[in-house]
């Protein structure tokens, strides 16, 4: 009850005891002190608005706020400060006079020139130690604040001091270039990583003013104060100021000149910057600033920020690796400005979240039509983030980007621009005019301490934005790192990469293989299972009852097929089987033509340049040649089989992988229809016509046998290929990926072994060797087109007409089939032997079962 009533008194403030009052007061001398300091201050600035100098005149200086000084422009709180009275700029008063040092004692130069020295040091313009002339601060531009101003001494003062002044002044323009950058690269749009470096060098430059204000104390204080004891004490940090001017001005980079600066390109050298830059040795060869040479200005012009500053900063260290100094200067901005940069990566490695509002990091996010950041779908798992640099996963890790986005247009990479460093000096070759070091503009340009390792950063974000978009739990017991641990490239940031990395990897595919603690509508092994099934025919009941159903459309041209026809019909065989996952598999035809075609462009020389005659083939008459062959490509030579895939599924069945799939179903459905074909020519020749009585020796009973032993070597030759496709390429390759399945660890693993499995079955299938592509289609199509002629030969073989000219006729269409037939299998069977006994061992059972097949001979076919 007294702590409620107590509480609800309201405080009032103590008088302060009386003994107190004696401490506020000012002593005489204090306050003779501060007298002089404020007249001294008059005295320098001028009279302010609405006063009256001693002379009687008045001062109407214009009305200012803070708003018109440089340093408070960027300011976020200016708009709080009112418009009162501000002190008047900078005016000559009468009463300031120039003291004339050649009247003056050597100690009282060495006096004057101390007190204007010390104001010079930090960027004060002084009485005796002036800007250049044409220099004015308030006038110059950007390049000309961060090139920093250049002093000149009075000529009157003594020369040996004017000798260490000289020596000393290098200071007050590095001083100056520092600061000028500090407060133009503190705005917003410069991003985090020059914020975190402007408050690294803001620390530096601290250490400068206390050192600046211990000088003043003793110049004030200590008679014995010398200007060689201010450059003994100044000296170690000319060293360190120097070092951040190259920095400075290695962060800013240069417009090249136009051809209307050209002429003014010799005078523009003498310009402080100019001389500032020779000096530093940052300037580039009169030959190499050739301004015919094609640029893009955009990005030459624009600021260096993120990934750049740190690639800049580390090639500084390179250039001085073997001063110790340097290193300790540099790695100590390094790990200062690289702090944004690993939250940022940090973020993206162990959350999934990607935040980078000015381009900083070497990710970039597309936008997607969805603001959380998440990827749903396969095709957003390819575009939504990507590396800056253009450069993707490697094909063995990572098959789902094709090589056409590897094009800078098509991922937005900005063209390089000079890198204009003393690190990197231009490469000439004989005859050749030297090439200027270029590097990546912005975010695109990763540190090289990141180099190794981007593509685990990227994996390990995109992994986390799946799993979370699939309803699954991301750890937050990662190993915590404060602001002092983060140092990109250090062992353990390395440490943590690998542990962000190995930790979305196993997450991910726990979720792919169906974790009972993730939510998942479907496992990758049965997803694979049904693979199988539909594409490899492991049991091909479906296909035998839709090539029922669609025997007259089978037989018609692409063109005239509606593949809106041919889906429900494919559905019904497929309800009648009860497969899996049926809901899934759609029908279309091929528009790349024929297979065996379509193949041999890819992996021959002939589908990229030239012809084997060695002319190039007019594109209008290849457009022809293209129409033609569309229109006259049977239905059964174009048809395929395409698969949904839901998410995250789609990561490791991407549509490169069913690409694979739908090369090996088409080419084991043409074997299939060629079989079925000479299956059904056999039972025609089980007809009444093939079984009228006639003596074997008569020319036509000759006939007949001979078609009959040409149609049973095909079909033997067909089912030889098959069977080997089937049993010694096909199933082995599929037990051995399912036994690699229950050992994966990682989701790369798990993308990589698929893919293997895909390339292991088309080779074996010889799909990729175009050398037995050729002969094997030659051969299999010359069984096809003697299929087609089931009527005519039916027809000849019941025929009365038996006259010499008539079994003339028949001979010779039969020996042309006989003959190809035997040319392309012969020719085809020495190439596989030759291919079996160099490149591919598992050719070896193709060479027996092809050798089963014996040439025909006259006595046998008699």
């Amino acid at each position: 009850m007294s702590s409620n009533m107590a509480s609800s008194i309201p405080y009032t403030p103590r008088t302060r005891p009386s003994s107190r009052k004696a401490q506020v007061t000012l002593s005489a001398k204090q306050y003779t002190k501060i007298s002089h300091t404020i007249e001294a201050v008059r005295r320098k600035r001028g009279p302010v608005n609405g006063a009256i100098d001693e002379d009687g005149e008045g001062y109407n200086a214009p009305e200012q706020s803070f708003i018109d000084e440089r340093s408070f422009v960027r300011a976020p709180l200016n708009s709080r400060l009112g418009l009162g009275p501000t002190i008047a700029p900078k005016a000559k008063s009468k009463r300031k006079t120039k003291d004339n040092l050649s009247e003056c004692s050597l100690e009282l130069q060495e006096a004057i020139i101390l007190e204007d020295l010390l104001s010079v040091l930090m960027g004060i313009e002084g009485t005796h130690i002036t800007f250049h002339e044409g220099y004015a601060p308030e006038d110059a531009d950007e390049e000309s604040l961060l090139a920093g101003p250049q002093f000149v001494v009075d000529p009157k003062l003594n020369p040996s001091l004017r000798d260490l002044v000289e020596r000393t002044l290098p200071l007050a323009t590095h001083y100056s270039s520092i600061k000028a950058f500090i407060e133009l690269r503190s705005s917003l749009e410069f991003g985090l990583v020059n914020h975190a470096l402007c408050a690294a060098l803001r620390d530096m430059v601290k250490d400068y003013q206390v050192l600046l204000a211990q000088l003043e104390s003793a110049f004030y204080h200590s008679p014995d104060f010398t200007l060689q004891k201010l450059w003994f004490y100044v000296h170690p940090t000319l060293h360190t100021l120097t070092l951040l001017q190259k920095l400075v001005v290695a962060l800013c980079p240069v417009t090249p000149p136009s051809e209307e600066s050209a002429d003014e390109e010799s005078s523009d050298d003498e310009t402080p910057g100019g001389v500032l830059r020779r000096d530093l040795g940052l300037s580039m060869p009169k030959d190499l600033t050739d301004s015919s040479k094609p640029r893009n200005s955009q990005y030459n012009e624009s600021p260096i920020i993120g990934g750049e500053v740190l690639t800049v900063i580390s090639a500084m260290m390179q250039l001085h690796v073997g001063d110790p100094d340097a290193q300790k200067v540099f790695s100590s901005l390094w790990k200062s400005a690289s702090v944004p940069y690993a939250r940022m990566l940090r973020d993206w490695m162990t959350r999934g979240v990607w935040r980078d509002r000015w381009d900083e990091g070497c990710i970039r996010e597309a936008q997607w039509g969805v603001s959380d950041g998440i990827v749903r779908g396969d095709e957003e798992w390819d575009k939504r983030y990507t590396l800056r640099d253009g450069t993707s996963v490697s094909s063995s890790q990572d098959d789902r980007i094709s090589s056409s986005m590897a094009d800078q247009g098509l991922l937005g990479v900005p063209p390089p621009r000079p890198f204009l460093t003393p690190l990197t000096p231009p490469t000439s070759t004989k005859g050749k005019q030297p090439e200027e070091p270029t590097r990546l503009p912005g975010g695109a340009c990763i540190p090289p301490e990141i180099e190794p390792l981007k593509h685990k950063i990227l994996l390990a974000g995109k992994y986390l934005n799946v799993i979370r978009a699939c309803g699954g739990q991301i750890k937050s017991d990662f190993e915590t790192y404060t602001s002092e641990d983060i140092d990109l490239g250090s062992d353990r940031w390395i440490k943590q990469v690998d542990e962000a990395y190995t930790y979305a990897n196993i997450t991910l595919l726990s979720l792919l293989v169906g974790d009972k603690s993730l939510t998942t509508a479907n496992t990758l092994v049965s997803r694979l299972d049904s693979l199988r099934h539909f594409f490899f025919l492991s049991q091909g009941s479906f296909l035998l009852h839709f090539l029922d159903l669609t025997v007259s459309e089978m037989r018609r041209s692409t063109k005239s097929v509606s593949q809106a026809r041919l889906q429900p019909l494919m559905d019904l065989a497929l309800a009648a089987e009860g497969a899996p996952y049926r809901e899934d598999v759609k029908v279309v035809i091929s528009t790349n033509g024929a297979l065996y075609e379509w193949l041999l462009k890819i992996v021959s020389v002939q589908g990229a340049g030239p012809n084997e005659a060695g002319d190039e083939e007019p594109k209008e008459d290849s457009k022809k040649s293209k129409e033609k062959e569309k229109s006259s490509l049977m239905t059964i030579d174009a048809l395929s089989l395409d698969y949904n895939v839901p998410f995250p599924l789609s990561l490791v069945i991407s549509r490169s992988t069913l690409l694979r799939y739908q090369i090996i179903f088409r080419f084991l459905l043409h074997l299939r229809h060629v079989e079925r074909s000479l299956s059904s020519m056999w039972i025609d020749q089980k007809g009444s016509v093939w079984r009228q009585p006639l003596h074997s020796t008569t020319d036509l009973g000759k006939w007949r046998g001979r078609v009959l032993l040409l149609r049973t070597r095909m079909n033997v030759f067909i089912q030889q290929i098959l069977a080997f496709a089937a049993f010694d390429i096909l199933e082995p390759s599929w037990r051995a990926f399912h036994e690699r399945l229950k050992t994966v660890t990682t989701v790369d693993d798990l993308i990589r072994d698929h893919v293997d499995f895909l390339d292991t079955c088309l080779k074996g299938c010889m799909l990729t060797h175009a050398g037995l592509l050729k002969y094997y289609s030659k051969a299999v199509m010359t069984c096809a087109t003697f299929t087609t002629y089931s009527s005519s030969f039916s027809k000849e073989a019941g025929a009365e007409d038996t006259s010499e000219a008539a079994m003339e006729k028949r001979w010779s269409f039969l020996n042309k089939f006989q003959t190809n037939f035997e040319h392309w299998l012969k020719s085809f069977a020495d190439r596989v032997q030759l291919v079996a006994s160099s490149e591919n061992v598992a050719l070896l059972p193709l060479v027996t079962r092809i050798n089963q097949i014996r040439p025909v001979i006259p006595e046998e076919a008699a």
